[in-house]
């Protein structure tokens, strides 16, 4: 009788444990199926999004490649998403529904906004953005990223430089071309920074190449391409320059470019701030804008330290130490130029 009884109450531990609603196990077993096929399915409808963007053909092959998953598993994927009718499919490809786009775009929205997130608030590595937004533009509700787009300022870009998709699912295109097409002499300015692969995009973030930065082709060869970006010359491969999209401006510098950088200065001379380069993101560029080196501020060299390295600057009447490499990150006009035409942004 006793071991009966026994037997009971550990086939009614188990039955809880197994079948309670919501912290069973088999309820978590399922949920984490439900979870695994909705992360399939968002991952695959921004697959098709990027190619019918790109105006390419999304196919099985393009899928499984993209997903790295077998053939059949990415027929079975694509099967169930023309059964939910997010997609169709004809000779030509697969094509995204006005549903599926508009669900695509959606898990587009959030990815672009966390990276906006992580660039702009947040210490995370660069080469980190765009594999921790992976994860997080499944895990937000709807409420969620309306909240994070009002606390960013409801912004237009990411930091590479696409178009954040608004909440009705608007998105504009970005005009440009491969820095790769252009011929020597060519100046223009980077709009995009494409993220993938991840091996080209290293050197991009190694070579602190960004959006927003004019560029000028120096030379090009068959085999590289040298270029003048943010007072610093770069070479690059063509497979590598061919990842940043930019428009054309002339041949001439933009006439938002430097005269040359804080760093520069020596002890006593006074110039101007012009701007702070695209390449200071997230921290590093909220602790400049909080200490006063905005548009219009003056600044002015002061002591240096024995080594050359921290140098204090007088910027709103006080002393304020930056680092060379940190200082190297402002533009600055002096002398003349800077008397006779002072920045918009000026305090009277």
């Amino acid at each position: 009788m006793p071991s009966t009884l026994i037997l009971l109450i550990l086939g009614a531990i188990v039955s809880v444990a197994l079948l309670w609603p919501r912290n069973g196990l088999l309820w978590k077993w399922m949920r984490g199926r439900e979870a695994a096929e909705r992360i399939s399915i968002e991952d695959a409808l921004k697959h098709f999004y990027n190619f019918e963007y790109s105006r390419l053909a999304a196919t099985v092959a393009s899928l499984a490649g993209v997903l790295q998953i077998g053939r059949d598993d990415a027929a079975r994927l694509a099967a169930r998403l023309e059964s939910l009718g997010l997609v169709t499919r004809d000779t030509e490809g697969i094509r995204l529904t006005a549903e599926g786009r508009s669900y695509a775009l959606r898990v587009i929205r959030i990815h672009r906004l966390w990276e906006r997130f992580l660039a702009d608030r947040t210490g995370v590595r660069e080469s980190q953005w765009h594999h921790q937004a992976d994860r997080k533009e499944h895990q937000m509700t709807p409420e969620q990223v309306e909240h994070l787009s009002a606390e960013l300022g409801h912004p237009v870009f990411d930091p590479h430089g696409d178009p954040i998709p608004t909440s009705k699912g608007e998105l504009p295109t970005i005009q440009g071309l491969p820095l790769s097409a252009l011929e020597p002499g060519a100046t223009a300015r980077i709009v995009h920074v494409e993220d993938e692969p991840d091996a080209v995009y290293a050197q991009l973030i190694a070579a602190r190449l960004y959006p927003g930065m004019t560029v000028r082709v120096l030379q090009k060869t068959r085999d590289r391409l040298r270029i003048e970006a943010d007072l610093q010359e770069h070479v690059l491969a063509p497979i590598v320059a061919a990842n940043l999209t930019v428009q054309p401006i002339g041949d001439v510098l933009d006439a938002r470019a430097p005269d040359r950088r804080l760093s520069s200065l020596r002890i006593g001379d006074e110039a101007l701030v012009v701007d702070i380069s695209p390449a200071c993101r997230g921290i590093e560029r909220r602790r400049l804008l909080d200490l006063g080196v905005v548009p219009g501020t003056r600044v002015r060299p002061e002591l240096q330290s024995a080594g050359g390295d921290p140098t204090a600057y007088r910027i709103r009447g006080a002393m304020i130490a930056l680092r060379r490499d940190q200082a190297d990150l402002i533009y600055v006009r002096t002398g003349a130029e800077e008397t006779r035409q002072p920045w918009k942004g000026a305090p009277s």
